[in-house]
């Protein structure tokens, strides 16, 4: 028996928290604006996300772990199924699901694939989490969290809160913590105080490359682009207070046609994904950074097992 007075002490809670939703529902933004830096990449194109990568928000009383997971959709590829996979196995293994749905879109035929899949998972807590609300006015609002209140009782889903959020804004964000924190399990803390993503670094940074290969090529190459990071070493006989650390990472492509896409003209589109993504991994690595960009054609890779395998997933 525990001789703590329950009174004066409230019990340390660690524990799992994932953010399911269609492609874009601002499952990335939220988790970002949650963890208070970046870990998450984001774009305005379906399916940015393909790793499960975890952000970690302490706080003195509890230690909230979020997985960001693909967004589930009916798959077109072998690399969609692997995804819609990946999604399940998370669902199975966390604490509490916040289901994001954004304000500013009707409840469609993805919003109840999901809201069915969910309803199948019976003992995990859900909260219903209403994203993007400063892009709506105070109506279409009250008319959104109606028809998701509805939608639950409909299929049977027992949502324990729903809750408008504005992660760009800066809206509600910490009350979403506020209302995942109590569904979690009392525990010690699971990550050491200050780690904000258990992410390899190297995975990181190839994401940061991609989402800055993205950019402007959405419409021709929204699921064409793969990031490899081949190596990342110091720089040698650099002095102690101007370190370097060079990064080779190559952009991988489905078809020699796109190559062009990517590098632009005279190679300046190449550049400034270089140039772009270069501040990002600086912020986030602390250290000036050499990156050495390549472009390669991996024929079909989104549906050769073998391929996918070499590129990670």
């Amino acid at each position: 028996m525990s001789a703590r007075n329950p009174e004066t002490e409230t019990a340390h809670r660690a524990g799992f928290a994932c953010f399911v939703g269609r492609p874009n529902a601002g499952k990335s933004t939220l988790t970002n604006a949650l963890v208070g830096q970046k870990v998450a990449i984001t774009s305005n194109r379906p399916q940015t996300t393909r790793h499960t990568v975890r952000g970690i928000v302490h706080r003195p009383e509890a230690q909230l772990i979020l997985v960001d997971t693909p967004g589930l959709h009916k798959p077109r590829t072998l690399l969609g199924e692997r995804l819609n996979d990946v999604v399940r196995t998370t669902w199975a293994e966390v604490d509490v699901i916040g289901f994001c749905l954004p304000a500013n879109e009707k409840l469609g035929p993805g919003d109840r694939f999901i809201a069915k899949e969910l309803a199948e998972i019976k003992k995990t807590p859900k909260v219903a989490i209403v994203t993007k609300t400063d892009l709506v006015d105070s109506k279409t609002l009250a008319e959104q969290l109606i028809a998701i209140d509805q939608l639950g009782r409909e299929l049977g889903v027992e949502w324990r809160e729903i809750v408008p959020v504005s992660a760009v804004g800066d809206k509600q964000v910490q009350l979403v913590a506020d209302l995942l924190i109590p569904l979690l399990p009392e525990s010690p803390p699971l990550y050491p105080e200050g780690d904000l993503t258990d992410e390899p670094e190297q995975v990181m940074v190839a994401e940061l490359i991609r989402e800055a290969a993205l950019e402007g090529v959405r419409d021709e190459l929204p699921h064409s682009i793969a990031v490899v990071v081949e190596e990342m070493i110091p720089r040698e006989n650099r002095p102690a207070d101007k370190p370097l650390l060079d990064i080779h990472a190559n952009v991988y492509i489905e078809r020699p046609s796109q190559k062009g896409i990517i590098i632009g003209p005279k190679g300046q589109r190449l550049k400034e994904v270089g140039t772009k993504s270069r501040k990002h991994i600086e912020a986030l690595l602390g250290t000036p950074v050499f990156l050495d960009l390549h472009v390669k054609v991996a024929k079909d890779w989104q549906r050769d097992p073998k391929q996918l395998r070499k590129l990670g997933f």
